[in-house]
């Protein structure tokens, strides 16, 4: 017999699936404060999870504590992907790590040691675009684009992957922007400090512009990362030209309406002359954005050094595969 009171809320809403702090109150015989004073420390432990706003608030089990997690893997593996992967779950539960890749296992039905194996190799692969904890993508804009006007076009990370789909940066940057979480947008931020502050002592950068969004909201992902990083910088005006009907890059599949995109809607109102710039952006699928931002520094010389394009992640091989960002 289950006497714990907190046992007892998690057997009853594991036996039940979904259910409501009144209905939790009912079965049990408890206050309404004891129970919310016992869920808070569940929460905390991530025995349970909730879902939806008061007044109408679910508490469910997270897939993690219902799922068969399997037998010991070798420890260099579970390493790996402890540091490189993040499951998010249909309900938008965020797993990382081996746990997470063992739910993603067994939602596929594939074999957890021999795909975990895989996933090491492919990721590896990838790896080999990576150099200083940076990937170079200046040659993929070359072969897009007639004229590039960057100097450098550096990813922290590939959007996606074959076969194992959006890495954990892709992730978190996606989820950060959809959901307006604060949450979400703090654990990225945290990620990509330590990367983007060496890349500003590593190329002498004196000045920043942050790339603004199309997409209006109510938090901006630019914004945050602008007011978190806290970035002893100068900082560039760029503003986006708004009219009727705004269109985001992420919906056209033609290159040239994309550069045609950016062309008229990216205004650089800077007046000022700048040493070495960093232009700062959430995702880079042509690269038309950061480029046209470019041209119009160096066509108003306002530019001594280098134009350093940063992207938080980028895409492997064809842009529309950041469509949905």
């Amino acid at each position: 017999m289950i006497t714990d009171t907190k046992e007892r809320i998690v057997a009853f809403v594991q036996k039940k699936g979904r259910v409501t702090a009144k209905e939790m109150v009912d079965f049990l015989g408890i206050t309404r404060q004891g129970l919310f004073l016992q869920l808070a420390k569940l929460l905390k432990a991530k025995k349970i999870a909730k879902m939806g706003k008061s007044p109408l608030v679910y508490y469910y089990l997270p897939e993690a504590a219902v799922q068969n997690r399997g037998v010991a893997m070798d420890s260099k593996i579970t390493n790996f992907i402890n540091e490189r992967y993040l499951y998010v779950s249909p309900l938008g539960e965020k797993q990382f790590g081996m746990v997470g890749f063992s739910l993603w296992c067994q939602k596929t039905n594939q074999d957890r040691e021999k795909t975990a194996r895989e996933y090491v190799i492919t990721q590896r692969k990838y790896d080999k675009w990576t150099h200083g904890g940076v990937i170079n993508g200046i040659d993929k804009l070359k072969s897009t684009f007639p004229k590039v006007y960057l100097d450098k076009l550096l990813y922290l990370d590939f959007y996606s992957i074959e076969r194992f789909g959006k890495t954990k940066l892709g992730q978190l940057l996606l989820y950060a922007k959809q959901s307006q979480s604060r949450e979400v947008i703090n654990e990225l931020v945290a990620l990509v400090r330590a990367p983007i502050e060496q890349i500003v002592v590593k190329h002498e950068i004196g000045s920043i512009g942050y790339i603004p969004p199309t997409v209006r909201r109510e938090v901006q992902l630019m914004k945050e990362l602008e007011r978190q990083l806290i970035l002893p910088l100068r900082k560039l005006k760029i503003s986006k030209i708004r009219s009727e009907m705004m269109v985001p890059q992420k919906t056209l599949s033609r290159l040239l309406d994309r550069v045609e995109n950016a062309a008229r809607t990216i205004l650089v109102k800077d007046t000022g002359v700048h040493e070495n710039i960093l232009l700062l952006d959430d995702a880079a699928g042509s690269g038309a954005t950061l480029n046209e931002t470019a041209k119009q520094i160096r066509e108003r010389g306002m530019v001594k050094g280098k134009i350093i394009g940063l992207a938080i992640v980028g895409s492997f091989k064809g842009f529309d595969v950041i469509s949905e960002v």
